[in-house]
C-alpha cells in the first residue's frame, strides 16, 4: 500500500511538473516570438481585440436570454405565456420603434420568438420604414410597439407596459401581460366581450375598480359598461355580464333584460359585498333565484381558525379554495383574502327543480361564524349567531335547453359564478401594510380573472399569473454598472497594459 501511494504521488508530481513546463513554454513563446518584435506584438493585440469583438458579435447573434435579477422574474417569460404561444399558427410581427437594443422589454419580447418561431421581434428606425409610419401614424423620434398579424394590429406605448400602485407609489411592470394579450388578440378570431352593469352599485369600472379594469385589459378581453335603463337589453355580443354589489333594487326594465339574457344561455359573474342594512331587493332576488341563490342576509363572516385569517383580523378571512375548473391553478393555495365577506345561501332543495348544478369554489373553515350584531365586538360567536362552514364562492350551471342527440344539438346552459365579497378585487387596500396589498394583487386577481376566463369560454386562459408587485432587484444599479465595467472595460485595460509593458521592454533594449 505504501509503495502504491508513493507511485501515485510520483505520478501526480510529474503531471503537475509537465503542466507547469507547458505553461512556461507557452509564456516563453509569447515573450520571445510575439513581444520582441513590434509588428508581431501589434498583430497579437489585433488578434486579442478581434477575439473580443467576435465573441460579442456571436453572443448578440445567438441572443441568449439576459439574466433576470428581479426577484419576481418580471423580465423572464413565464411558462403560462410560453404555453399560450405554442398553439399560434399565424405569423406575428412585433416592431419596437425607437427602442435601444438593450431595452429590458425588448429582451422580454425576444423570448416570444424562442417560444414560437412564428413570432418575429425586431427594432425599427421609423425613418427607414415609411410604410409603418404612414400606416400607424408614428412620427420620427417617438417610441411605440406594434403587434401585427395580417390585417389585425395593436399599438402599445411604454406607458401601457407599466402601472402604478397608488398606495406605495411604485411602478409595476405589466409588460408580459400586455404583450401576451396583444399577441393573442391579433391572432384570435374572436375577442370575448365583458360588460359591467352600472347604475346600481358604488362599485364600477371607473370608480373603485380601476385595477380590475386594467387587469381585464391585460387579458384577451374587451370591457365595457352597460346601463340597461338606456340600452333596454343586454347586447348580443356580451359573453359575460358582471354585477357588483347592488345597493338598490333593479327596476323592471333591468330585471327583464337580465332574465331574457339568462334564457339565451349567457353567463353572469356576481360580486356581492356584505349587507350591513337590510333593503327590499325583490327584483335582485328574482334574478338570483333563477340559479337557486337565496337573498343575502345582513351580517359578515368572521373566522376563529387562526390559519384561515390574517393575524389578529378575524374579518380578513383566507377561504379554502376548492377543486374545480375555475380554481384549478389556485386549489390548496392560501393567498386569496376576503374582506368582511358574506355567506352565499343556496336553496339546495330547489336545484333539481331549477335544473341547476352547484360547484363550491371557496369555503370558510368550520370554525367560522356569521356576525349579525355589528355592535358586538367579542371575538367569539354569540348564542344567536350561526356557526360552521359557509360558502363564499360558488358556480351554478342552469340548463336552459336539454341536448338533442337526434339533431346533434348540445345542451344550452347559463352559468352564474357568485362570490360573497366585492372589496377583495376593488381598489381598496386590505391593509395599510403593503404586504397585504401585494397578496391582493396576486391571488385575488387570479381568482376573478380565471372566473371570467371560464365564463367567456376561454379555459386556456385559466392560470396562475406572474406577481406584479414590488420590483425587488438582487443586483442594484451600482452593481449592474460594475458588471458592465468588468465585461467591457477590463479587456481594454489589459490590452493597454500589454502595450505599455511592450514599450517599456523595448526601451530597455
Amino acid at each position: 500500500m505504501k509503495k502504491d501511494k508513493e507511485e501515485l504521488d510520483t505520478s501526480t508530481s510529474k503531471k503537475k511538473e509537465n503542466n507547469e513546463k507547458g505553461q512556461n513554454k507557452f509564456i516563453e513563446i509569447i515573450k520571445k516570438k510575439w513581444l520582441v518584435d513590434s509588428t508581431m506584438t501589434f498583430i497579437l493585440i489585433l488578434i486579442i481585440v478581434a477575439i473580443f469583438i467576435a465573441t460579442n458579435i456571436i453572443m448578440q447573434k445567438i441572443e441568449l436570454t439576459p439574466i433576470d435579477f428581479s426577484q419576481e422574474k418580471l423580465y423572464t417569460l413565464t411558462d403560462e405565456s410560453k404555453e399560450k404561444m405554442k398553439n399560434i399558427d399565424k405569423d406575428v410581427n412585433i416592431y419596437f420603434i425607437g427602442y435601444a437594443e438593450d431595452n429590458s422589454n425588448l429582451d422580454l419580447a425576444k423570448q416570444y420568438n424562442k417560444a414560437n418561431e412564428k413570432i418575429k421581434v425586431e427594432t425599427v428606425d421609423i425613418n427607414n420604414r415609411p410604410d409603418l409610419a404612414e400606416k400607424y401614424g408614428i412620427e420620427s423620434g417617438t417610441e411605440g410597439i406594434i403587434v401585427e398579424c395580417g390585417n389585425k394590429s395593436k399599438v402599445l406605448t411604454e406607458n401601457d407596459l407599466v402601472t402604478y400602485d397608488t398606495s406605495t407609489f411604485e411602478t409595476i411592470s405589466v409588460a408580459e401581460e400586455k404583450l401576451t394579450s396583444s399577441i393573442q388578440s391579433v391572432t384570435t378570431d374572436k375577442v370575448p366581450k365583458v360588460y359591467f352593469l352600472e347604475g346600481y352599485s358604488e362599485f364600477s369600472l371607473n370608480k373603485n375598480m380601476n385595477y380590475l379594469n386594467m387587469y381585464l385589459g391585460n387579458e384577451i378581453n374587451e370591457v365595457e359598461t352597460l346601463n340597461l335603463l338606456s340600452a333596454g337589453s343586454v347586447p348580443e355580443d356580451c359573453d359575460t355580464l358582471v354585477v357588483t354589489s347592488p345597493s338598490k333594487d333593479f327596476d323592471d326594465v333591468t330585471t327583464n333584460a337580465i332574465l331574457n339574457y339568462i334564457k339565451l344561455g349567457k353567463n353572469i359573474l356576481w360580486l356581492n359585498s356584505a349587507v350591513t342594512t337590510q333593503k327590499e331587493m325583490t327584483n335582485v332576488n328574482k334574478v338570483l333565484a333563477e340559479y337557486g341563490v337565496k337573498p343575502f342576509e345582513t351580517g359578515i363572516i368572521r373566522e376563529t381558525d387562526t390559519s384561515k385569517m390574517l393575524t389578529g383580523s378575524p374579518d380578513l378571512i383566507i377561504p379554502e379554495i376548492q377543486s374545480s375548473t375555475v380554481t384549478s391553478d389556485l386549489y390548496n393555495t392560501t393567498g386569496v383574502i376576503l374582506v368582511n365577506a358574506t355567506k352565499v345561501n343556496i336553496d339546495t332543495d330547489k336545484l333539481e327543480e331549477l335544473k341547476v348544478e352547484k360547484t363550491d369554489l371557496a369555503l370558510t373553515s368550520e370554525g367560522a361564524y356569521f356576525r349579525t350584531n355589528f355592535n358586538n365586538q367579542a371575538a367569539s360567536a354569540s348564542k344567536d349567531e350561526q356557526k360552521g362552514e359557509f360558502i363564499v364562492g360558488a358556480e351554478l350551471e342552469k340548463t336552459i335547453k336539454e341536448a338533442n342527440e337526434e339533431n346533434n344539438e348540445p345542451a344550452m346552459t347559463s352559468k352564474l359564478i357568485v362570490y360573497g365579497e366585492n372589496y377583495f378585487i376593488s381598489d381598496y387596500q386590505l391593509s395599510e401594510n403593503s404586504q397585504y396589498g401585494a397578496v391582493q394583487l396576486a391571488y385575488n386577481k387570479d381568482l376573478i380573472l380565471n372566473s371570467i376566463a371560464y365564463l367567456v369560454d376561454r379555459e386556456e386562459d385559466i392560470t396562475a399569473r406572474k406577481s406584479t408587485g414590488t420590483v425587488t432587484y438582487t443586483a442594484t444599479e451600482q452593481q449592474d454598472t460594475i458588471i458592465k465595467i468588468v465585461i467591457f472595460t477590463v479587456p481594454i485595460l489589459i490590452i493597454i497594459a500589454g502595450i505599455i509593458v511592450w514599450q517599456v521592454r523595448r526601451r530597455k533594449k
